[in-house]
């Protein structure tokens, strides 16, 4: 009995992890961005943005932190479900019918890559365009916003 287990526990590791790796990957990191959706909240950010515009700025932005919160705590949710079951199919994203599976952002900014020198191909010349420290309000400095 113990010789049957020790070679079957291997064989079903292998055979969980080999279905589908590109697509195991895909579901680890976007379950890593929507975990880390409660340090982010960009949901918060864009039910705030959105209620205030369509419903005023009086009782449009409070029901809006209540919803951006509330969405926050779903995606984070999704986020740790997504990390744990990683390696198991399905890879698709789940609840799309109530959060989408990009992150979201508000509407007011569109997020682009960071000034890092891995992005960028002028960066021996000693400036390039990029955010600097997107998360930081007013750091958004762009050298080449064309």
């Amino acid at each position: 009995m113990r010789k049957t287990l020790l070679f079957s526990v291997p064989l079903v590791v292998v055979a969980l992890l080999s279905g589908g790796c590109t697509s195991a990957e895909k579901k680890a990191g976007r379950g890593i961005s929507n975990t880390l959706e409660i340090v982010r909240l960009g949901e918060l950010d864009r039910a705030v943005e959105q209620e205030g515009i369509f419903n005023g700025m009086g009782d449009g932005v409070w029901t809006g932190v209540i919803e951006g919160m509330d969405r926050s705590f779903v995606r984070t949710g999704v986020g740790i479900y997504e990390v744990v079951t990683a390696p198991l199919p399905p890879y698709h994203p789940v609840l799309t019918n109530y959060i989408s599976a990009q992150p979201a952002f508000p509407d007011a900014y569109a997020p682009r890559k960071w000034d890092a020198a891995i992005f960028d191909t002028d960066h021996t010349l000693g400036f390039s365009g990029g955010d600097i420290a997107p998360w930081f309000p007013g750091s958004r400095f762009r050298v080449f916003d064309n």
